[in-house]
């Protein structure tokens, strides 16, 4: 979907105790994608701006249910060897659209012009004489 891997991504990663004294971490990231409209095939400058908050669990530490209804972040194992990048790149890809498209956009048409018929047009045709009969 992304159409050129040339720019940028900032992101900010802040250490907090919610207000359960409970560690979690911050994710902050904005930047721009170039990403390939899936209705006109175009290019679409996809603004990426993103917010969430994990929550950090000791390794091997079950999920609260509680805590997996609620929107307000993720649990995440808490590791020494955790994957900031890793982290950062799930969140990204995870906040990408899956099938981007424009606003407002034409299919895309032959370069000659002509308009490509439907292969169920011959349907609509039996049906339409079935209709008379």
């Amino acid at each position: 979907m992304i159409l050129d891997t040339a720019g940028e991504v900032a992101y900010e990663l802040f250490g907090e105790l919610g207000l359960d004294r409970k560690p979690r971490l911050r994710l902050r990231a904005t930047g721009v994608f170039p990403l390939r409209c899936q209705r006109c095939l175009g290019r679409m400058d996809w603004p990426l701006n993103i917010e969430t908050r994990l929550e950090l669990v000791r390794p091997g530490q079950a999920i609260p249910e509680g805590e997996l209804e609620n929107d307000e972040f993720d649990a995440i194992e808490a590791t020494p060897d955790l994957d900031v990048l890793a982290l950062v790149e799930d969140e990204i890809v995870l906040a990408v659209p899956i099938a981007p498209r424009h606003e407002k956009c034409d299919v895309p048409r032959p370069s000659d012009g002509a308009e490509k018929k439907s292969p169920f047009a011959a349907l609509e045709k039996l049906r339409k004489s079935d209709d008379a009969t």
